[in-house]
This record gives C-alpha cells, sequence and structure tokens, in this order.
C-alpha cells in the first residue's frame, strides 16, 4: 500500500472511526512528552538513588509521549514482518539512547522548542515514505533504516531536554539517568505490543486498504501541526 494520487482513499473519503482517531492524535500532539504535577516534584527534590521510581518515570513518560508514539505508527505501519519491526524499533531505541544518556550526563544542551519541531517533523517525513511521496516527488528512496536511527537520536535529545528543565541530584545521577532510560524501552515496548494489536486487528478488515493511505496523510498533518506548534512557542519564546 503506497502513495498513489489517483486511489480513492487519496480523496479522504475517511470513516468516522478514522477521522476520530485522527483527531484524537492531533490533540495528544499538542501535550507532547512534558514532566509534571507529582513527577516533577519527585525529580526536584530526588537526593539519590531511586532506580524503580527512575525506571517507573521512563516508562510512563514514552507511553505517554504521543509525539513519539506517532513517530512509532509510522515506523510500523507498514511492516509486517516481526524481524523487520524488531530492527527498525532497535535501531530507534539505539539511536535515542544514545542522546538521551548524552544529553544529561555529557550536558550536551538543545533548544527544547527546536528538537520537539523537529521529533514532529519527524513524524511527517515517516508519513510521507508511507506514502512513497519521496519516489513520486523527487524520483528518490532514502535509506529507511539510517532516517529512523537518525530520528532516534533526535527523540532522545527531546526526552534528554526534558531532565535538563530540572536540577537532578548529582548523588545517584548516572545510576538514576540509566534506570529511567531503561523504562523509557519498557514502555517503548509496551506501547508497541498495544500498538501491533490495534494496526493488525485493523489489518484484518478491508478498511484498512480503503483508508490506510488517508491515516498516514492524517499522520503527517499531525506532524505538521506539532512542528509548527513548538516552532511557534519557539519565536515567541525569543
Amino acid at each position: 500500500m503506497r502513495f498513489n494520487a489517483n486511489r480513492p482513499d487519496m480523496r479522504l473519503a475517511v470513516s468516522p472511526a478514522l477521522l476520530t482517531f485522527g483527531l484524537l492524535l492531533l490533540g495528544g500532539t499538542l501535550f507532547a512528552h512534558g514532566v509534571a504535577g507529582e513527577d516533577a516534584a519527585f525529580l526536584e527534590r530526588n537526593a539519590g538513588r531511586a532506580l524503580a521510581v527512575f525506571t517507573y518515570l521512563g516508562a510512563k513518560h514514552m507511553f505517554t509521549g504521543y509525539d513519539h508514539l506517532l513517530y512509532l505508527v509510522g515506523v510500523i505501519f507498514f511492516l509486517y514482518r516481526p524481524k523487520d519491526i524488531a530492527v527498525y524499533v532497535t535501531l530507534f531505541a539505539v539511536g535515542h539512547s544514545l542522546t538521551l544518556l548524552g544529553g544529561v550526563l555529557g550536558g550536551i544542551h538543545v533548544n527544547v522548542y527546536l528538537i520537539d519541531a523537529l521529533i514532529g517533523l519527524s513524524v511527517v517525513y515517516k508519513a510521507f515514505e508511507n506514502l512513497d511521496g519521496f519516489k513520486t516527488v523527487f524520483g528518490v528512496q532514502p535509506n529507511a533504516k539510517i532516517a529512523v536511527f537518525s530520528f532516534g537520536l533526535a527523540h532522545g535529545f527531546g526526552l534528554a531536554t526534558k531532565l535538563q528543565e530540572f536540577q537532578l541530584s548529582e548523588s545517584g545521577l548516572v545510576a538514576n539517568i540509566l534506570s529511567f532510560n531503561v523504562g523509557v524501552e519498557i514502555g517503548q515496548l509496551m506501547a508497541l505490543a498495544v500498538l501491533l494489536v490495534l494496526i493488525n486487528a485493523w489489518r484484518a478488515t478491508s478498511s484498512f486498504a480503503r483508508h490506510a493511505n488517508a491515516f498516514n496523510v492524517l499522520l503527517m498533518f499531525a506532524g505538521f501541526t506539532l512542528a509548527a506548534y513548538q516552532l511557534a512557542s519557539y519565536f515567541y519564546a525569543s
């Protein structure tokens, strides 16, 4: 199932259920992976090792990070073999683990709005690739594995910026951040399991063939919305 401007489903005759899900995705992008409330209060007052709590926070952060989930949906949308899913998810995980750990422990800072805008554009990129847009429009097909790894690096910096907003205690910092990263991977696996169940259930219906392209158009729109929101915030804050 690839991009074809003449396909009926490219006319966006989207079913009510698909439209509802798309609007939920769009709404979710505006509240992407922040740390607030009791979680933020804990990070501010913690003064030592808290491995279990940091693991929990990492898992929660990934499982509720709508921008990460949108990207994962795009990555696995047209992957059918478990081996392929494992390869792409591993590349993404390695990428964001490197920059999450390097960003926090190495003190590498990036602008929170700009990195979140790039994460939004990663969703756009993947949806456009799913639609065969690069080959159709530009006559080229970028290496999908390199792209997933590269965007994994960007997503890791996005996670790092959220932790860098807090004055984290130096006591037990390395162990805590490693635990947070383990939690992120656990959360990713949990989210991936849920997404695969939903996508496979959809694939078993005739609706998938009719609306797969339209769904990716909605996914692209959600990514553009997230990027625009973050860029507007960047210029407003400047």
